[in-house]
């Protein structure tokens, strides 16, 4: 028995979906639970040469027989929700995906909010969708749940009773956490971090799993640094820059051009520190060092690049034990064997 939680440690946009669905793909899990606060953060995923784009449904989604569960502790908003289930239908996800019925809804209200604040919107750089005012309603007990919508009623689950039996029965649930630990509300880059908490411990809360039951914390690091909106960014690089190194990038909701800078080891530390992280899965290793794209094995790899993994170790104290050298599953190198 195994329950695992992947963790975003920078700003987001570190490449968590291709990570999950590697690891729900080759470690088939019985639950893939989404945590993290909801919509505003979407998850890139190719599989079998066809990409995705997600923003509620687990990017675990590709191990069909996995059942797909939202937390409590996530924000829904059923037009994405309802969107999915169509977008992905070819995965009959229809009859695997359930809500918690606690969760707390985003209607077009929210969304009008989000988008109408000069602080949210503008100073802060939201994406728009509804999740901080919606979070605020939560706090202030004036959301709608789940439960009150009739259109969500057959996708409705207690999940933490659904994912704890599992568990107790001893066999896997894989939590696979959103946004990244920068932009949590406590520990990120205050005001410029979402609504929420987004360490392991809170996405453990999401989904209703004590912490004497988890066993992993995977925290996800991307061989450079990349931020959408505003704040702080120690790193940080010019566009100029960052086309020259061929290492640009958008995001994956709001299709905006994120800011990009160098591996910030010092935010990797405290991140490792904060989250309780016992592995690190490290991706895009092929856009910074273009001659290791698509490598399967870590012994091709160059002085250089372990040199770049060795120091990572040794600064943060974890074992990096995924390095993710393309966009496709079998564009991995996995070391997990090598800690038992």
């Amino acid at each position: 028995m195994t329950c695992n939680i992947l963790v975003g440690g920078a700003w987001g946009d570190e490449g968590k979906g291709k990570c999950i669905t590697y690891l729900c793909d080759k470690d088939r899990p019985k639950i893939v639970a989404r945590a993290g606060v909801g919509p505003n953060a979407g998850h890139s995923v190719e599989f079998n040469g066809e990409k995705y784009g997600l923003r509620l449904t687990p990017s675990g989604f590709v191990n069909r027989d996995a059942k797909l569960l939202i937390g409590a502790g996530v924000l829904v908003d059923p037009e994405v929700f309802f969107h999915e289930l169509e977008y992905l239908d070819k995965y009959d996800i229809k009859s695997r995906s359930y809500i918690d019925y606690r969760c707390s809804m985003i209607d077009s209200e929210h969304k009008q909010r989000d988008q109408g604040s000069e602080h949210l919107f503008k100073k802060i750089g939201s994406t728009g969708t509804g999740c901080g005012p919606a979070n605020s309603d939560r706090v202030l007990r004036t959301a709608k749940m789940a439960k009150d919508i009739s259109e969500l009623e057959k996708y409705l689950a207690d999940v933490p009773l659904e994912v704890n039996t599992v568990i107790d029965n001893g066999e896997d649930v894989f939590i696979e956490g959103s946004q990244g630990f920068g932009l949590s509300l406590y520990y990120g880059t205050y005001p410029f971090v979402t609504s929420k908490d987004t360490t392991a411990s809170t996405f453990a809360a999401d989904v209703g799993v004590g912490p004497t039951k988890i066993d992993d914390v995977i925290i996800v690091f991307k061989s450079y640094i990349t931020r959408v909106g505003e704040g702080p960014f120690t790193t940080e690089m010019s566009q100029e820059k960052a086309e020259e190194m061929g290492i640009e990038e958008y995001g994956t909701v709001t299709g905006r051009r994120r800011r990009v800078g160098l591996f910030d080891m010092d935010l990797a530390k405290e991140s490792c520190m904060i989250n309780g992280a016992t592995q690190i899965a490290l991706t895009c290793i092929d856009r910074l060092y273009p001659e290791c794209e698509r490598t399967q094995d870590y012994s091709t790899l160059s002085g250089e690049i372990k040199r770049f993994i060795d120091e990572i170790e040794t600064e943060t104290g974890v074992p990096v034990t995924i390095v993710s050298t393309g966009p496709d599953l079998k564009d991995t190198i996995d070391l997990r064997e090598e800690l038992i």
